[in-house]
């Protein structure tokens, strides 16, 4: 059993992951990993939802690290059904705060100065306690509302030796289940270690906030918190307050004071560029996160998860969000075909069908039931369950245009988001055509056309002196040669064996009947000595044909 290879100070911790893991990842794992007869206690196929509430609640007591792990797995559709997709996005990250001593602690060692000096005021009560951190209201001397972030005392450690854990199990999941080989358990886990360890590291958060903030200046209704430079660190993030509510929270009061339409499209539009344009978005826009200002703006807050994506990947993402809207299954299921990456077990019939499918019963809904977020999610279900893996970066997408979808429902529930999809690629794509006649893009395109000229006469040349000296050849690497030869030759040589020892079996057969002093059991010694040599020869090339295929058929299998 894995647990006894454990040090034995670890076995608690490893056993306790272990089994939420397993309680819930399927009887397979529960049994190799030695957990089979705990699971059987207490395994119940109960209601769906009722399991995805389990686990919810199984992973907040595992502490802070497994909170996180759990949000990420609720953009993990390839994975899990969206009753735990929905179950695991409502996890609480809310925790008791720790002591105000600790925070004036922190702020003397990165600052050399206590709160009580470095702001005009500062309010000892947390305004809100996470997993992660604890923020407080303060004010600066210039009479500036802004809000400090300090981290947790000791989570650092704390969350490596988590990962290290669950680093070790995954990559034993991946080596003795189908489940790992199918899903890659530990590339998920080591994209989670990047994640979240840069969640950890506040100056990465404040740069963040700089960069959304520059690239939705053009947005009036949309703000991002400013951070304060000078009061900035690794574990202490100072920024503007946004004054507001969360933006499902608003009353039918407040709805009539703002135009909804406006507000949720203009967001929409800010996601688009941020997705297709600029390749860095805000990964998780939750209601907590997204809230309405009292001058009836967005504000856009806790910026610790972002996506990014390259140019070659925001192509193909606009082209496939604009399949997916139009419901054209075909060219949608070629496009995530190209972006995706196809295991060993990929079906492509599979995963046409299943497009079909999924975008058949998308253009039957009335505009209000209308959720691109939904959508994207359940294409990456269908991709995940035909062996298609997603990239991270469109997992994530999915899941901020799922809290998107929800954002939308609450200001204005008629918004069409197929719509404004179409309607705004179209300014996308001239952006991106015009990004492409910038002065930089146009000198580096110049001196790719000058280097594709300055040698075509070259290969031409090469090309007509080839043709005319008759010696074109086309190389097609479709079969390995030298092993179909070794192959043939193997073929030819058991052949031989075997008419060797059918003339030795014919021979003996004709020398039976021939008198002879030299016998063998009463019968003539070398007519028995052929069929002793025949026998012995058979037995050796029947063990030489059944060890050779099987063990090739081993490795077709791996």
């Amino acid at each position: 059993m894995f647990l006894s290879l454990l040090k034995s100070e670890q076995v608690g911790r490893y056993k306790d992951i272990a089994w939420v893991l397993f309680k819930h990842g399927g009887r397979e794992l529960a049994d190799r990993f030695g957990f089979g007869e705990v699971v059987d206690d207490e395994w119940t196929d109960g209601d769906q939802k009722a399991n995805a509430e389990e686990l919810a609640d199984d992973l907040e007591k595992l502490g802070p690290t497994f909170v996180k792990f759990g949000q990420v797995l609720s953009s993990r559709a390839d994975l899990l059904p969206m009753t735990y997709l929905k179950a695991l996005s409502r996890l609480q990250d809310e925790v008791e705060p720790f002591a105000y001593d600790e925070v004036e602690r922190i702020m003397v060692e990165e600052f050399g100065a206590t709160p009580s000096e470095l702001y005009a005021t500062f309010d000892v009560k947390p305004m809100a306690a996470a997993s992660l951190g604890q923020a407080h209201r303060a004010t600066l001397a210039d009479g500036q509302r802004v809000v400090v972030k300090v981290l947790r005392p000791g989570i650092r450690e704390r969350v490596q030796a988590d990962l290290d854990a669950l680093h070790q199990i995954a990559r034993w999941i991946d080596e003795h289940s189908e489940f790992g080989r199918r899903y890659h358990f530990l590339a998920t886990i080591r994209q989670f270690r990047r994640s979240l360890m840069r969640e950890l590291d506040y100056t990465r958060e404040a740069d963040n906030l700089r960069t959304l903030s520059r690239n939705l200046e053009s947005f009036e209704r949309i703000v991002v918190p400013a951070p304060i430079d000078e009061l900035c660190s690794d574990r202490v993030l100072t920024m503007q307050h946004m004054d507001g509510s969360k933006i499902t929270d608003i009353t039918p009061e407040q709805r009539t004071h703002v135009d909804g339409m406006k507000l949720i499209d203009e967001l929409f539009h800010a996601y688009l560029k941020q997705v297709l344009l600029d390749g860095f978005f805000h990964a998780d826009p939750h209601p907590g996160n997204v809230l309405l200002t009292r001058e009836g703006r967005v504000a856009i807050i806790d910026l610790g998860m972002v996506g990014h994506l390259d140019e070659s990947l925001q192509e193909n993402l606009l082209n496939l969000l604009m399949a997916i809207s139009e419901g054209r299954s075909d060219d949608a299921a070629d496009l995530a075909m190209s972006v995706g990456d196809s295991s060993e077990v990929f079906d492509p019939k599979a995963f046409r069908a299943g497009m079909r499918e999924v975008l058949s019963e998308h253009r039957e809904q009335s505009v209000g039931e209308m959720e691109t977020g939904h959508l994207l999610m359940d294409v990456c279900r269908v991709a995940g369950g035909t062996g298609l893996r997603i990239p991270a970066p469109i997992l994530l997408l999915g899941k901020a245009l799922m809290n998107l979808d929800q954002i939308g429902r609450t200001l204005a529930p008629d918004f069409d988001p197929n719509e404004a999809l179409r309607r705004h690629t179209v300014s996308i794509v001239r952006t991106r055509t015009m990004r492409g006649l910038r002065p930089g893009q146009l000198f580096t395109n110049l001196m790719e056309m000058k280097h594709f000229t300055a040698g075509l006469p070259r290969r031409v040349d090469r090309l007509l002196d080839t043709l005319a000296d008759n010696d074109l050849r086309f190389k097609i690497d479709a079969i390995d040669e030298d092993q179909l030869i070794a192959g043939i030759q193997k073929i030819a040589n058991r052949v031989t064996a075997g008419l060797v020892l059918a003339a030795l079996i014919v021979g003996a057969a004709m020398m039976m009947s021939v008198e002879t002093d030299f016998t063998i059991f009463g019968y003539p010694g070398l007519a028995v000595l052929c069929f002793f040599g025949a026998a012995i020869g058979g037995v050796i090339l029947l063990i030489d044909v059944l060890w050779m295929d099987t063990g090739r058929n081993k490795r077709g299998r791996r």
